[in-house]
């Protein structure tokens, strides 16, 4: 199985000035919901998948969270990037009880069953490669992240 995913740059935010990850997490489902990519109860299901099963992976670099929902709520596969000005705390995957303090937050929107195993797959590449966590997280327009992420993705 492959994704087909293109990132749209309207999915795409930098600089953003967010207190908490509730904040976040809202901002780049909305946009989601907006842009069609997501149906109605989205944002509600990411925010309580987040409380119950946290998304935040701790990595060499800047640390990434990757919240999402279940495929049944995705009307088409893509994710939204945030890069936030700040750090906002989100808690570990592997330790809920461990705070982490995220840069990148890349939501999955994955409109097929299994599709969220292959997209994990590709994020972790992400993870494990300091330079490429850097480059986004310091990237200064959105195409110079989704030239990053595209052929990541």
């Amino acid at each position: 199985m492959s994704l087909d995913l293109k990132i749209n740059d309207e999915l795409v935010f930098l600089n953003l000035k967010c207190d908490k990850n509730e904040e976040v997490l809202g901002l780049l489902s909305e946009q989601l919901y907006k842009l069609g990519y997501v149906k109605e109860g989205y944002r509600e299901a990411v925010l309580e998948r987040e409380k119950i099963y946290p998304t935040g992976l701790p990595s060499l670099g800047h640390k990434i969270a990757i919240p999402h929902a279940d495929y049944n709520l995705v009307n088409k596969t893509t994710i939204a990037i945030g890069v936030l000005d700040e750090t906002v705390t989100f808690q570990s995957m592997e330790n809920v009880e461990q705070p982490l303090d995220i840069k990148i937050v890349i939501m999955l929107a994955i409109s097929e069953p299994h599709g969220q195993i292959e997209m994990l797959q590709k994020i972790v590449s992400i993870i494990q490669d300091e330079s490429l966590t850097e480059r986004i997280a310091t990237s200064k327009s959105k195409d110079e992240i989704m030239n990053v992420l595209e052929y990541i993705l």
